[in-house]
């Protein structure tokens, strides 16, 4: 079915908003506000329905064609290529905006851009599919394959993996290369078949991690060498990784310098290993893969690195907390675990901005309160979000 639908805003998530003639909220993904568009409706619900664009109608000034000829073909990876650089960055101040205010329950937050990052030849990881060897991305709507013979956002160290990369018969692939370093490194899925990839490049099978082979690479931020392995999350850029180090400095300006510091989340040890320098750090990592980076990466400083999920972790005091959680965000646990630590100042790094605001209305419940976020753009040409918060109390 289809519709033709004036689009009022925008998501959380990066959709257009618009009401049917009935009342009924329309959530429309390619759509910017402004818009006249035609939508093909894709799900229904009894108090909202969801479609995607069929034609433009009467196109936004912040509209562009797309730089990456791919779009065209359905790949479904650059969710925002279809919005100027400019506006890609008005509009995630007024998702994240939107979330503080509704779902947080904030009077006027303050909101930053942030620092303007380069919007190609970034992503030094990319998950790709594989089909009859040859590795390309998800179509938009589905689990096809599309081919590329390009990738505006690929640094050039993982383009190369992924357009002349031979796969055998894997599902899967995830190219990574450390920018600084130069090393490369491919996770194949479900194993290791006959794969061609240049001779730097270390190939290691899912199956061969699960049989307790270890495999990673190595990245530099702010000076600093940190090992990655081939399971652990990092961030996809470097770049935006030193960006976040930054900001998350910044927002912790004006605690005491020697305080002890948590880092909950702390993945492979990025803060803890930056911001942390100088001061006694509690690093909480889940991930066995991360928390073997961690260590390493923290041999040389004065770290405690304590595996456990947050939620079952028994708080150790600080002055200041770090807290890079997943999707979800804190939720009720962590915002608990936070204030059983007596710290006076929280950066919270959120990379969704429904959780943003969820953990925002938490926090100040238990008596926090919002002094800023700043976006830190790590996803050019797509809605996903990356936010740092300061919270003091």
């Amino acid at each position: 079915m289809t519709i033709d639908l004036h689009i009022d805003a925008i998501a959380v998530g990066g959709e257009g908003v618009a009401r049917d003639p009935s009342g009924r909220v329309v959530f429309v993904e390619g759509a910017l506000p402004g818009e006249q568009v035609r939508v093909q409706i894709r799900s229904e619900h009894k108090s909202f329905a969801r479609g995607s664009v069929d034609e433009v109608l009467e196109a936004a000034a912040d509209r562009v064609e797309p730089v990456c000829p791919h779009i065209g073909h359905g790949c479904g990876g650059c969710g925002f290529a279809h919005v100027s650089l400019p506006a890609q960055r008005r509009l995630k101040v007024d998702m994240v905006t939107e979330a503080l205010e509704r779902i947080g329950r904030l009077d006027a937050p303050l909101v930053d851009p942030g620092p303007q990052l380069p919007a190609s030849g970034f992503r030094t990881t990319v998950r790709a599919a594989v089909t009859e060897g040859r590795a390309g991305y998800r179509a938009a709507h589905g689990h096809d394959r599309i081919a590329v013979d390009t990738c505006r956002v690929a640094h050039p160290l993982v383009e190369e993996m992924l357009l002349a990369g031979r796969f055998g018969r894997a599902d899967e692939v995830t190219l990574r290369a450390g920018a600084a370093t130069g090393e490369r490194l491919a996770l194949v899925a479900p194993k290791v078949g006959e794969v061609e990839l240049p001779d730097d490049v270390l190939v290691v099978g899912a199956d061969q991690l699960a049989a307790g082979k270890r495999a990673w690479i190595h990245e530099v931020i702010h000076d600093v060498r940190l090992r990655v392995s081939a399971e652990s999350f990092f961030q996809s850029r470097p770049d935006g990784a030193a960006a976040l180090v930054d900001v998350v400095a910044a927002a912790l300006e004006g605690a005491d310098p020697l305080a002890p510091l948590v880092d909950l989340y702390c993945g492979v040890g990025l803060f803890a290993a930056t911001v942390g320098r100088g001061r006694p750090v509690v690093a909480v990592e889940r991930s066995r893969s991360s928390v073997a980076d961690a260590k390493v990466n923290l041999a040389d400083a004065d770290a405690r690195v304590v595996r456990s999920a947050v939620e079952r972790w028994r708080p150790s005091q600080a002055g200041v907390v770090v807290a890079d959680p997943p999707r979800n965000g804190l939720a009720r646990d962590g915002v608990a675990k936070v204030g059983a630590t007596g710290a006076q100042r929280l950066a919270l790094v959120s990379c969704d901005a429904g959780s943003l605001g969820r953990d925002a209305r938490l926090l100040t419940e238990a008596g926090w309160r919002h002094e800023g976020s700043t976006l830190v753009d790590l996803f050019t040409d797509s809605p996903h979000v990356e936010v740092v918060t300061r919270f003091s109390r």
